[in-house]
């Protein structure tokens, strides 16, 4: 059987917690200076300067909702810039302008994009379904890119794209599950490693969410047309039809485009956990739900449960998660992972970590503890002097100033791009964080149990 990370003792983590080793820094608001080393780096990377000649110019293709989001956060990475978007609705485009300047290139066609000898990355936020094939292009015209997740919309495109990576060697290629680059997930990954939550044996993850925004009700403009909107070109690798601004606008829900619920929220949670245990992925999953409340032709579901089964390998005992989507859910919109061993648990936030100690009890009825009870009615002289204890909640705080996850993420990347660095989630990594989810659906739309060899990538369903 093989030995393992998490089999240390929760024991020797309490011992340094109660010798004050390390418990200055479980507390809130108190930060030892080797956790300010070893976790706050990033809340002083917005004071290095950079001079012109190491400015990385970037691009964005894909101008929605989520592409917008991650050009803002870029561009506020000292030395970088945007130069050029792409993106097949005109209004986008005139948007893109009004919000980064006149002077940016704008485009409908992303191959123009890449073949500018001045663009050195580019951002690719556009619908799932165009993934693989603009992440492989670009890495082969040499730009890096940070692609949003999932990374392809089907587990039979990934190789392609890490096969892309592998022979490019000199672009850096980031996956966007943001939470890999957060305070809180690095924490999680030290305090797992540490034994701080003893053997872990489960997870569990959940994502709600209770607006019509939320659940990918997303407005749709008045001038949606043949004419503002290059229909032909977005339905190039999709099955043809007529013009449907639900299907462009909306594309989340309708499974030629996206990939529901488990591509869009599932595949953060297995970024995290993969992450913070050092996991290649479940050989086992299964999945349910339902269309409940948003019936509004969308062909996904709102709700979906998910079970996987998690081998031990080297690095981690075998394990269960479980995790969750509701799109209507009552308690305001909430999302966490938690992880929970022999010794406690703990949840995982992007910018907090709260570990939480097992309680120590014994049943009333226990014929043991009545026989000792029986004997200690007799007189004692023995002073049984009791230890100083940890408290049962302990909470990691990111320091005031942190600028966040989605932040450090595009740090990440571009300094990966100065240095010939490493990012947190490659291709192959941002594969096997994708895939699971993706078998999500298969499972949920066929009904069925899916084998999964996380090794090989491969299914093995007979």
């Amino acid at each position: 059987m093989p030995e393992n990370a998490n089999n240390n003792s929760r024991r020797g983590f309490i011992t340094k917690v109660a010798k004050g080793v390390v418990g200055a820094s479980l507390l809130p608001n108190i930060i030892t200076a080797a956790d300010r080393k070893r976790n706050l780096e990033s809340l002083s990377r917005a004071n290095e300067k950079y001079s012109a000649n190491d400015q990385i110019q970037i691009a964005l293709i894909g101008a929605g909702g989520m592409g917008t989001a991650d050009t803002n956060t870029a561009i506020t990475v000292p030395g970088a810039k945007l130069i050029a978007a792409c993106d097949l609705y005109d209004g986008r485009l005139a948007d893109a302008k009004k919000k980064w300047g006149n002077d940016i290139f704008t485009t409908r066609d992303y191959r123009e994009i890449l073949e500018r000898k001045d663009v050195d990355a580019v951002i690719i936020a556009t619908p799932d379904f165009w993934h693989k094939d603009i992440s492989v292009a670009a890495m082969n015209k040499g730009k890096s890119v940070y692609c949003e997740k999932p990374m392809v919309h089907d587990i039979s495109e990934g190789p392609a794209v890490v096969e892309a990576q592998q022979k490019n060697s000199k672009v850096v290629y980031q996956v966007g599950s943001q939470g890999m680059s957060s305070l809180g997930n690095e924490k999680a990954r030290q305090l797992l490693k540490d034994g701080a939550i003893g053997k872990l044996n489960y997870a569990e993850g959940f994502w709600a969410r209770m607006s019509p925004f939320g659940a990918w009700q997303y407005p749709i403009p008045a001038d949606a047309s043949t004419k503002t909107v290059d229909w032909t070109t977005y339905l190039k690798n999709a099955p043809k039809r007529d013009f449907d601004p639900l299907r462009f606008f909306r594309w989340r829900n309708y499974r030629d485009y996206g990939t529901g619920v488990s591509g869009d929220l599932f595949v953060h949670l297995f970024s995290s956990l993969h992450f913070v245990t050092g996991s290649i992925g479940p050989e086992k999953v299964m999945a349910t739900g339902g269309l409940r409340y948003w019936k509004d032709g969308r062909e996904v579901p709102d709700v979906m449960l998910g079970m996987f089964d998690y081998p031990e390998t080297e690095v981690h005992p075998a394990f269960n998660l479980s995790l969750r989507v509701n799109f209507v859910d009552g308690t305001g919109g909430t999302n966490y992972l938690r992880m929970v061993g022999s010794e406690g648990s703990m949840t995982v936030e992007w910018d907090k970590v709260t570990l939480y100690r097992n309680k120590t009890y014994a049943a009333t009825d226990d014929p043991l503890l009545q026989s000792k009870k029986d004997v200690d009615h007799g007189k004692q002289y023995v002073y049984d002097r009791k230890e100083m204890l940890p408290p049962d909640k302990l909470e990691y705080v990111a320091e005031e100033g942190y600028k966040g996850a989605h932040f450090d993420h595009f740090y990440n990347l571009f300094n990966a791009m100065r240095t010939g660095g490493k990012v947190s989630e490659d291709a192959l990594f941002g594969y096997r964080a994708a895939a699971p989810a993706l078998l999500c659906n298969d499972s949920y739309f066929n009904n069925r149990i899916i084998q999964w060899d996380p090794k090989a990538l491969k299914s093995i369903n007979k």
